[in-house]
C-alpha cells in the first residue's frame, strides 16, 4: 500500500523548512497587526497627553521592526547563519524603547502632568490583551521546535505586549476614572523596566533553548547565538 505524501514523516531537513515558513507568517500576522496598534495608540496617546499608551504605540513599533527582523533572517537559505546578529537587533530595539519611555515617564512625574481620559486606549489595550498571548505561544512553540532564539525572542517581544496591555488598562483606567494622573507615568516606567529587561535577556541569550540537532553547524549556529 503507497504513503501519500501528508503521511509520510517529513525528514530533518523538510521539517525545518516548514517550521522556518510558520515563523515567517507569525512574524508577517505580528507585523500587520501591530502597525495598526502602533498608530492607534500613538494617536490615541498623542490626543490624550498619555505617555504610558505612547509608549505602548512605540512597543508596537518595536514588535513591527522585531516581525522584519525574523523575516529577513528566514529569508535567507541558512538562517541559522543570521542568528546572532538578529538577536542582537532585537535586544537594541528593546533598549531603544525603554530608554524613550523612561526618560519621558520620569518628565511627566516631575512636571506633575495630567493626561486626559482615552476610552480608545482602553479599548485597544483590551483587545490586546484577547490577541497577543494566542500570538506569543505559536511563536513560542515554532521558536523552540527550531532551536532560535531569535523566533523565541520575538515570541517574548510579542508576551511582553500582553503584559504591557494590562499594565496600560490599569493606568488608563486609574487615571481615567479615579483621576490617579500619576499611575500613567507609573504604567510608563513599569513598560521601560521590562522592556529593559528583555533588551538585556536578548543580549546576553537567554531567550534561547535546546535546539533540535539537524547538523553540526546548525547546532553550533544557534549555540553561539544564545552564549
Amino acid at each position: 500500500m503507497s504513503t501519500s505524501t501528508d503521511d509520510r514523516q517529513l525528514s530533518p531537513t523538510e521539517d525545518r523548512v516548514k517550521l522556518g515558513r510558520r515563523a515567517q507568517l507569525l512574524a508577517g500576522a505580528s507585523v500587520s497587526y501591530n502597525i495598526v496598534e502602533a498608530g492607534i495608540a500613538i494617536a490615541a496617546g498623542t490626543v490624550a497627553g498619555s505617555g504610558a499608551l505612547i509608549g505602548f504605540g512605540l512597543d508596537s513599533i518595536v514588535e513591527v521592526a522585531s516581525g522584519l527582523i525574523i523575516l529577513w533572517q528566514f529569508r535567507h537559505r541558512v538562517p541559522e547563519s543570521r542568528e546572532k546578529l538578529a538577536l542582537r537587533m532585537i535586544a537594541l530595539s528593546f533598549l531603544a524603547l525603554a530608554a524613550y519611555v523612561a526618560v519621558d515617564a520620569v518628565l511627566a512625574l516631575f512636571q506633575q502632568h495630567r493626561p486626559e481620559q482615552s476610552l480608545v486606549g482602553i479599548g485597544l489595550a483590551i483587545a490586546s490583551l484577547a490577541i497577543m498571548p494566542l500570538l506569543s505561544l505559536a511563536q513560542r512553540r515554532t521558536g523552540r521546535a527550531l532551536g532560535s532564539a531569535t523566533v523565541v525572542a520575538d515570541s517574548t517581544q510579542t508576551l511582553l505586549c500582553t503584559y504591557l496591555s494590562a499594565v496600560l488598562l490599569l493606568g488608563l483606567v486609574l487615571n481615567g476614572w479615579l483621576g490617579w494622573w500619576w499611575a500613567d507615568p507609573i504604567a510608563a516606567l513599569i513598560i521601560a523596566a521590562v522592556a529593559a529587561k528583555e533588551g538585556l535577556d536578548a543580549w546576553r541569550g537567554k531567550n534561547c533553548c535546546g535546539p533540535i540537532t539537524v547538523d553540526n553547524s546548525a547546532e553550533s549556529s544557534c549555540s553561539d547565538a544564545c552564549c
